[in-house]
């Protein structure tokens, strides 16, 4: 079981899970785990010949027992595709594949947070290169989640305002990169990455089971637009980390606004903006480009 430690100074939780180590470490496309079980090939994770979108738990979880779930989500069958890349009625129906493991994983006992992302890229680390994300339900909320209800609270306390929906009416279209039926993805004023970008209803959502059919539908098509830009960018798949904000389950936290984050590791086309002191020792990051510039790339690309 995946065990819990307590960090004092910070007063966060670090997770301890050994067996992580012994994950599958970039095997060869014969040998992938997530594609489908192919005649005369060794079984992987989905023993079907092929599949439409694929759901399943982590073998190697970070959360184990009465501590969580990890699922793996396998947006398709296509070992050499990505998330970017696939019909848009494919990516409508993973909104719904999203939704429903949200919904279900909410409702597990002693889970207070289901976080839904996806790692792409070795830049960031990633060990599998199958297009996939992944589904975190956690025992606790995580800081980051923490700290974004802590200052929407306060700022909702203070104005009777969502911040979120205060900070999408400040996003001037020289930071807008597309809009897209309700839809809007913008690279932020105060990004901490340089080709950060944001994804966000106009309406005041809480989290992916509020969106009606309309808006799941402008979901899919303004999250497509965005990947097919970023790996236009610089003319080559792009990495980069995706993280869902939703509200935690229940009733409470009214106040948040549903958002998409994307964090890409690239500073340019050939260099990696690397985290050292000031952002790994003291929390404090510092960017060498501004938001506005990002943006128009991002429009133009």
């Amino acid at each position: 079981m995946s065990e819990l430690r307590w960090h004092p100074l910070l007063g966060q939780w670090v997770t301890v899970a050994p067996w992580r180590q012994e994950r599958t470490y970039h095997p060869d496309a014969a040998h992938c785990p997530l594609c489908p079980t192919r005649p005369g090939r060794p079984p992987t994770e989905i023993p079907l010949p092929d599949y439409h979108i694929a759901v399943f738990e982590n073998r190697f979880p970070s959360y184990t027992g009465e501590q969580g779930r990890c699922e793996v989500v396998c947006y398709t069958a296509d070992h050499d595709s990505s998330l970017g890349a696939q019909p848009l009625q494919q990516v409508r129906d993973l909104v719904e594949v999203w939704q429903d493991r949200v919904r279900d994983l909410s409702r597990l006992e002693g889970v207070r947070y289901v976080f839904v992302f996806e790692n792409r890229g070795e830049e960031i680390g990633v060990t599998l290169s199958h297009p996939h994300g992944q589904i975190y339900a956690y025992p606790f909320v995580p800081p980051i989640i923490e700290t974004e209800l802590a200052t929407g609270r306060a700022h909702q306390r203070k104005t009777g305002r969502c911040l979120y929906c205060d900070v999408l009416a400040g996003e001037i279209g020289v930071r807008r990169v597309v809009e897209e039926a309700g839809w809007v993805a913008f690279v932020p004023y105060f990004a901490r990455w340089p080709y950060e970008v944001h994804v966000a209803p106009h309406r005041h959502l809480g989290s992916l089971l509020d969106l009606d059919d309309a808006e799941a539908w402008g979901f899919a098509a303004v999250l497509k637009n965005l990947l097919q830009r970023y790996d236009r960018l610089f003319h080559k798949p792009l990495a980069y980390v995706m993280a869902m904000h939703a509200r935690p389950p229940g009733r409470g936290h009214r106040y948040h606004h549903f958002h998409v984050e994307l964090y890409p590791p690239n500073r340019s086309a050939d260099k990696l903006k690397m985290l050292a002191g000031s952002e790994i020792g003291a929390g404090a990051f510092i960017l060498d480009v501004r938001a506005e510039e990002t943006a128009k790339q991002l429009r133009e690309a």
